[in-house]
């Protein structure tokens, strides 16, 4: 006889088991005589309460409060009366039960918590279009006066709408991440709990930039078994060292966060392959109290023995903990290929408290390591007294700045080169070796291109930039500290002005030969006199340069009383003005407002320049309609976490012959030719309007700024693709914003 197929309601019921089950495992360290009947309480209220309930993907509603309760207590470290106030915390706000219901079955500390709960809810829902996002985050910060809990829950709450937020609406997705960006992964960066921190930040990135999220975790699962193979062979040497130490420890290697990646390439202006520090290597020690100090430094010298370290990384967390209490001893090392490693070194309770933040330090308590946070919680309250929302800025990073009367850099390859203080990347190149200075025309530090004169920063690592033909400069002298940079630019600028001048004087006196005049000491007196030179040498020297005009000197040689006397100018071949087209005027029907086409009136936000192609939304303005932003724009985050029923879904239909502004970015050598070059790809080979040029030179290298109007970001890629093949341009980008 054949068994029937269980149904959906034996299905969810034995999930709804298996979850309160696997809560219950994870709660048991925690819990205390009378604790098990409080729990079956709660999950048998919140079952009951949310029986009628289901969740946007159609799952049980009671699957969220049995799953931010596990959260709670096993990802924050909360214990019983925290879970019961996780299972219980949309019990008032969305059933029947009442606050005094609550307190007459768990007491006065669960309604409490509970009210806080309920309280903050009603900060962000959609009808609240007048709320103000700064004082709303202090009013949720001053629940942590009456208890910390409160703010721990939203957390747990928070990160688990964020872990099923695919079954949301897509102007649904983009509030709650720009909201949980805005506002709780900050809150927890505050409170120290690092790993929510991270993942609300990921998470958030996911659905507020989807594209870029995807592209760095596609390019981390790439990466991954050269990085895992990296991480190996870098801590085996420590390994064996920690393991004659006679130290209980464990070493972990994990990949630094989504999130945190995307914002060193942002910051730093650089590509995933470029970012230097991708994951992290931590120590964990098995210390007593008594020893953490001293055990922490010890790993630290035996990975410092190992590798060279990075002067200007160190933070020293252990001596002087943060102020929301994290301990630690950062350190970065040069490892295996040029490649730097950063080093977290902590003990186990140091780890614990790094992650999961404050819960921690309550389980510490009694070895009478509270006085930092008791410390803490203190300060924040007398903080939030202050009505000023920038009081909520902690000072919670302590630099320690070593060798100060030193610089220290890297080379490409990892050497470490030492020079003075206040030493250049030109004094930097002239240390590796004479030849490099000499045809030295810029640095990247750390990646990123700078001009000769960049005074060099402790650890930057630097690579020098070269061309043939370049020659050194008399205004480099004004660029190097170090006595040995200044003595091989002032030989060299000797010998190159002495080559230049034997030239020179060869054609000098051809040219007067063909003039069919003779060289008197007179004649040579007027023409130094005329063109204000100090000495013959620098006559020839100009004219095998070309900087004298021959034309102006066969003329004042020739008939030297008709000629008005003339200063020798040069023309400044570095300042560019703008060069304005005409602006192309928008259509139509390029938008698809609400799923309706229709005509509207809309503007494209100058903040960002959304062009077709670009993933938008619309935003109802008080008085100039609707503006379109891009899904990334800088404001976005802003715009619709404070002011999400405002926010309309748009999408653009297909577009022709219609012209947008944005922005391009261009960084290159400063060579002649190049600008034209530039134009040529822009207006001649591919017909783009320009609006504006800007073109700023430093040291041999130059940065552009250009307003194009182009059809949609297909046109954008191919026109910067082209302008990345003129010879000198070495990066191309977009950038969001202009000056009207």
């Amino acid at each position: 006889m054949e068994t029937a197929a269980p149904s959906r309601e034996e299905i969810e019921r034995g999930e709804i088991l298996r979850r309160y089950r696997a809560l219950l495992r994870a709660v048991k360290p925690f819990m205390k005589k009378g604790d098990k009947k409080q729990l079956r309480l709660a999950f048998d209220m919140a079952l009951e309460a949310h029986k009628d309930m289901r969740r946007k993907s159609g799952e049980p509603y009671i699957y969220h409060p049995l799953e931010v309760a596990r959260i709670a207590v096993e990802e924050i470290g909360l214990g019983t009366t925290s879970v019961v106030c996780a299972l219980l915390h949309d019990v008032v706000e969305d059933t029947e039960i009442t606050l005094e219901q609550i307190e007459k079955e768990f007491g006065n500390v669960v309604a409490r918590i509970i009210d806080g709960l309920t309280k903050i809810s009603g900060l962000y829902n959609k009808s609240n279009n007048t709320s103000d996002q700064a004082e709303n985050f202090r009013k949720m910060l001053l629940t942590l006066a009456d208890d910390v809990r409160v703010i721990l829950i939203k957390l747990a709450d928070r990160l688990h709408n964020m872990r099923t937020l695919d079954s949301m609406q897509k102007d649904k997705q983009l509030k709650i991440a720009s909201e949980t960006s805005f506002l709780f992964a900050p809150l927890a960066h505050r409170l120290g709990l690092y790993a929510v921190k991270s993942e609300l930040e990921d998470l958030s990135l996911k659905y507020t930039d989807p594209e870029i999220y995807k592209d760095i975790a596609r390019r981390l699962q790439e990466t991954k078994l050269k990085r895992d193979r990296f991480i190996r062979d870098f801590i085996i040497p420590i390994r064996k060292e920690m393991e004659a130490l006679g130290l209980p420890f464990e070493i972990k290697g994990r990949p630094k966060s989504i999130n945190s990646i995307f914002n060193k390439m942002r910051k730093q202006g650089v590509e995933f392959d470029e970012v230097y520090d991708l994951f992290a290597i931590r120590i964990i020690l098995e210390s007593p109290p008594e020893t953490e100090k001293s055990d922490c430094w010890r790993a630290y010298s035996i990975v410092t023995d190992m590798y060279q370290p990075n002067p200007n990384r160190l933070r020293d967390w252990v001596s002087t903990p943060k102020a929301n209490g994290y301990e630690s001893l950062h350190t970065t090392v040069m490892g295996a290929g040029g490649r730097w490693v950063e080093v977290q070194i902590r003990t186990k309770r140091m780890d614990e408290i790094a992650e999961k933040g404050l819960a921690a330090h309550w389980k510490y308590k009694e070895s009478g390591n509270d006085n930092a946070f008791d410390a803490w919680l203190s300060r924040i309250r007398e903080v939030l007294e202050n009505p000023e929302p920038n009081a909520l800025e902690f000072i919670d990073n302590f630099k320690l700045q070593l060798y100060a009367k030193d610089v220290f850099a890297f080379t490409p390859k990892g050497d470490l080169i030492k020079l003075a203080s206040g030493a250049t990347a030109l004094d930097f190149a002239f240390e590796i070796h004479t030849d490099l200075g000499m045809k030295c025309i810029g640095a990247k530090v750390n990646h990123k291109i700078v001009p000769l004169s960049y005074p060099l920063q402790n650890g930057d690592q630097v690579e020098i930039l070269t061309s043939s033909i370049q020659q050194p400069k008399s205004d480099w002298l004004k660029f190097v500290t170090t006595a040995k940079a200044k003595s091989k630019i002032k030989q060299a600028i000797k010998d190159y002005r002495r080559e230049m001048a034997d030239s020179g004087h060869d054609i000098f006196e051809k040219k007067m030969k063909q003039w069919k005049t003779q060289i008197t000491e007179e004649l040579m007196h007027k023409i130094l006199s005329h063109f204000k030179l100090q000495s013959p040498v620098d006559l020839h020297y100009l004219i095998a340069t070309e900087r004298l005009d021959l034309a102006q000197l066969k003329a004042f040689v020739l008939e030297p009383n008709k000629v008005e006397a003339r200063a020798n100018t040069r023309i400044d071949e570095k300042n560019f003005g703008n060069l304005v087209r005409s602006n192309s005027s928008a259509a139509d029907d390029l938008l698809i407002i609400d799923d309706k086409i229709s005509k509207i009136d809309y503007t494209l936000s100058s903040c960002c320049n959304p062009i077709p192609g670009d993933e938008i939304f619309g935003f109802v303005t008080i008085n100039e309609g609707i503006k379109i932003h891009r899904v990334n724009c800088p404001n976005a985050v802003h715009l619709l976490s404070k002011y999400s029923y405002r926010v309309v879904k748009s999408k653009w239909t297909q577009a022709s012959e219609v012209s947008f502004l944005a922005g391009i970015r261009i960084t290159g050598l400063d060579d002649i030719g190049i600008i034209s070059g530039i134009s040529q790809v822009i207006s001649t080979d591919l017909k783009v309007n320009m609006r504006s040029i800007s073109v700023l030179s430093n040291d041999g290298m130059f940065e552009g700024t250009i307003m194009v109007f182009v059809n949609d970001t297909k046109h954008l890629d191919t026109l910067m693709r082209k302008l990345l093949q003129v010879k000198g341009v070495l990066k191309v980008t977009r950038f969001d914003s202009h000056p009207d």
